[in-house]
Order: structure tokens, then C-alpha cells, then sequence
């Protein structure tokens, strides 16, 4: 049997629910529970997210799986990313 554990980013106070469970990559996990929190309004437009190493260190995941995971975010248009400002979840998000 898989060990599922739930995990919630410190810096997203209760808004973001991570399940790592044994399928799956935690970098799709981690994308999932980004879309799905911006999709249900739980992190509005212009919410601005930890860093990739405060979120990696508060879900126990290596720093470069965030990183790539914010990076296809933005790529898809759910997140906005400016050096120096941070990431931000978009102002017209990605459709569902």
C-alpha cells in the first residue's frame, strides 16, 4: 500500500493541500494542487507565492521540482513570474 501524506505549504497558510502518494511525479502533484487552487478562487489573482525554496522546504521537496513546476505554470499561463518580484498567480488565470 502507498504512503499518502498531506502536506500544506506554510507560506499559502491552509489554501494549498498537497497529497504526495506513490504514483505519479510530486512535480505533477505539486501542479495539480496549484491549478486546482487557483481553478476554485482559493489563491485569487495576484496572490503572490513562497519561493521556490520556502515551498520546497515547507512540502519537503527539492527545490529544482518547484522551480520546474512554477516554471510550466507560467508557460501555461496560470502563474507570472518577474525577477526579483516573485511569482504570482495570474491576473486572468488559465482556463480550466
Amino acid at each position: 500500500m502507498a504512503e499518502s501524506r498531506v502536506n500544506s505549504a506554510d507560506g499559502l497558510g491552509s489554501d494549498l493541500h498537497l497529497e504526495l502518494s506513490g504514483t505519479g511525479s510530486r512535480r505533477a502533484a505539486l501542479m495539480g494542487a496549484l491549478r486546482e487552487a487557483i481553478r476554485s478562487g482559493r489563491l485569487a489573482p495576484g496572490t503572490r507565492l513562497p519561493s521556490y525554496r520556502s515551498l520546497a522546504v515547507d512540502l519537503g521537496l527539492a527545490r529544482n521540482t518547484v522551480a520546474d513546476a512554477y516554471a510550466e505554470l507560467v508557460a501555461e499561463g496560470w502563474l507570472t513570474a518577474r525577477q526579483g518580484s516573485g511569482t504570482r498567480v495570474a491576473p486572468r488565470a488559465a482556463p480550466p
